[in-house]
């Protein structure tokens, strides 16, 4: 069984982050490793504004520099590049191991493809944490029901998406703008699934500790609606005009409901109110805007 030494960083006072005392076991090979956690407080994280994606910017800290806590909430296999958040990693089910230990060596390749130098049994830079979603998208493929795997792909490639965002503006000339697109239609397209199947009853998202979208807090069920509507309306596909109208519809029209309930209910988290409120008067604008042309046309 192959076991990973812990990293030794002989600057104490600038850790971010620290191993874990135990090893964890890869249960789709059996390797050992140590999984790196972000330690908190001492200025580590300064928090900046949430964007319209309920992002957490976290602002540079003048002792520690840029951190990025999203990097850390996958855990990785340094070995096989198996990858689940860590609540997950652990799984017995041999329904979900087997598949995990058979993809391997495809798993390895077609990440080096997209990520030539990885090293997780070192502290992460932002490239491992951006893979580390891509990998955890990937291998939640296999997972059961369970495990709302569709909703936590979902998740995985939204992060992704806002990684790869950071990496273009660290990177400018290595088109990880055109990864990040890649990402987030993915992403639409995944938080659509997840909704539809938990709606019919065939992966039901109660299983879900915490819905994200970013990990300062959770804007539960109502959240995935509005993650649904700012995609739909900034990244949904704009060829055909008119599934582009019904497809904005649809997003408002749920928007629409969730302002109902929120304007009753004393428990909705204020930034999500405020923020939907923006999104849904700029689909209506968009949508005016574009019945019109559509009438023009005729």
């Amino acid at each position: 069984m192959q076991r990973f030494v812990k990293p030794v960083d002989e600057k104490k006072e600038l850790h971010i982050t620290y191993f874990s005392k135990e090893s964890i076991k890869c249960p789709a090979c059996d390797a050992a490793f140590y999984r790196e956690n972000l330690l908190s407080g001492g200025g580590r994280l300064n928090a900046g504004p949430l964007t319209d994606e309920l992002r957490r910017d976290w602002l540079p800290s003048g002792k520690y520099g840029d951190v990025f806590p999203l990097i850390y909430e996958v855990t990785v296999c340094p070995s096989c590049y198996y990858a689940a958040f860590s609540t997950d990693f652990s799984v017995a089910n041999e329904k979900i191991k087997a598949p995990l230990a058979q993809d391997i060596s495809k798993r390895i390749t077609d990440t080096q493809l997209i990520f030539p130098s990885l090293d997780f049994a070192s502290p992460r830079k932002l490239v491992e944490g951006v893979a580390s979603y891509y990998l955890a998208a990937r291998c939640y493929e296999h997972f059961t029901k369970e495990y709302c795997p569709t909703f936590k792909m979902a998740l995985s490639t939204l992060r992704a998406a806002w990684l790869f965002e950071s990496m273009h503006k660290k990177f400018p000339e290595e088109h990880y703008d055109y990864l990040r697109e890649v990402f987030y239609r993915k992403a639409l397209f995944l938080y659509k699934l997840a909704m539809e199947l938990e709606q019919k009853g065939k992966e039901p998202l109660g299983g879900v500790k915490n819905y994200g979208p970013d990990t300062d807090k959770s804007y539960g069920y109502e959240g995935i609606l509005y993650i649904i509507g700012i995609l739909e309306f900034k990244y949904g596909p704009r060829t055909d005009p008119q599934k582009r109208i019904d497809e904005l519809h649809a997003a408002k029209i749920a928007i629409g409901k969730m302002f109902g309930l929120g304007k009753s209910s004393k428990n909705k988290p204020g930034p999500l109110l405020e923020k939907s409120r923006e999104l849904y008067d700029k689909m209506s604008v968009e949508l005016q805007e574009t019945e019109e042309d559509t009438t023009d046309d005729a």
